[in-house]
């Protein structure tokens, strides 16, 4: 079954919006081989520094990595344009100049606090893992079941939204009924 999603344009596969390549195969399971071994690796890691803390030891050492110049200047030079991109959207946001971007980014931020003060680094970043590894698969493999339930929860949504305007609409009438007699009686 040809998943696709059925935007604004063209559909396009589950796979192209994850950038096809090695990426998304990993994500949707295509390379079981890599996305089992990704899993495995990093649930092993995880392990081994809960154990350590569990155990009240001090973590396993992690070697001492060096790059070289070339490398960090090839680097630099690749990822130069991006960066300069980047500041200049985060220019924009810090003068206001995209205050919803402002306020996305902000929710962003406090999500990611109030998660990383519920647990540590590691386990966010293996349960993290485990989501970009699951919710996608899970999505290509029952997607018109889960398009379906979200057509309807947005219908629902959507009639509960005009009864709500409706409702505060007579609620508004009443109370400035209610001022204009007030005032008529002063």
């Amino acid at each position: 079954m040809d998943s696709s999603i059925r935007s604004a344009g063209s559909p396009r596969s589950l796979h192209e919006l994850l950038g096809g390549g090695i990426v998304a195969d990993v994500m949707l399971w295509k390379r079981r081989h890599v996305t089992i071994g990704t899993l495995l690796g990093t649930l092993a890691a995880w392990v081994v520094f809960e154990a350590a803390q569990i155990l009240n030891r001090p973590p396993p050492p992690i070697p001492q990595m060096h790059i070289s110049e070339e490398v960090i200047r090839e680097v630099a030079a690749f990822m130069h344009p991006g960066i300069n991109m980047m500041l200049s959207i985060f220019h924009d946001i810090a003068l206001g100049k995209d205050s919803k971007l402002f306020y996305g980014v902000a929710i962003y931020l406090w999500l990611i606090s109030i998660v990383g003060s519920l647990t540590d680094f590691p386990t966010m970043i293996y349960t993290s893992l485990i989501i970009v590894l699951t919710i996608p698969a899970l999505y290509e493999k029952y997607e018109e079941c889960i398009d379906r339930y979200m057509k309807l929860a947005y219908m629902e949504v959507w009639m509960y939204e005009r009864i709500y305007e409706r409702v505060s609409m007579k609620c508004f009438n009443k109370i400035m009924n209610c001022i204009i007699e007030i005032l008529k009686e002063s």
